[in-house]
């Protein structure tokens, strides 16, 4: 694995493990009725998919190794672009469905 490449996977992994943090003892009514931890959860969602996205050009075996990394990057784009329109539900399901394993995979990679 590329040098650069783990800088990518400790960034993603470092704001994947922030998001777990904030939301941590909360549900989503907390979640919902909170504008500075969505704001705070949504921009760390974003590094994640901009780390993954530039993992991606640099080194596409190792993030082809991450389940569903391309949906990931697109979470991130929808969160940039899409802005004005993010659905707190949808977030909120990434989450508690998707996140745990995204965590453990950037730290078994990081491990290998």
């Amino acid at each position: 694995m590329r040098p650069e490449s783990r800088k990518y996977l400790w960034d993603a992994l470092q704001a994947g493990q922030r998001v777990a943090r904030f939301v941590e003892g909360k549900n989503f009514e907390d979640y919902e009725s909170d504008e500075l931890l969505r704001s705070a959860v949504e921009r760390q969602f974003e590094i994640v998919g901009e780390a993954l996205s530039q993992l991606n050009k640099i080194d596409a075996g190792t993030a082809a190794t991450i389940p569903e990394v391309g949906r990931i990057i697109a979470f991130r784009n929808i969160l940039m672009h899409g802005y004005a329109s993010v659905d707190d539900r949808l977030v909120w399901g990434v989450i508690e469905r998707s996140l745990p394993a995204l965590i453990a995979e950037l730290q078994s990679l990081l491990k290998a």
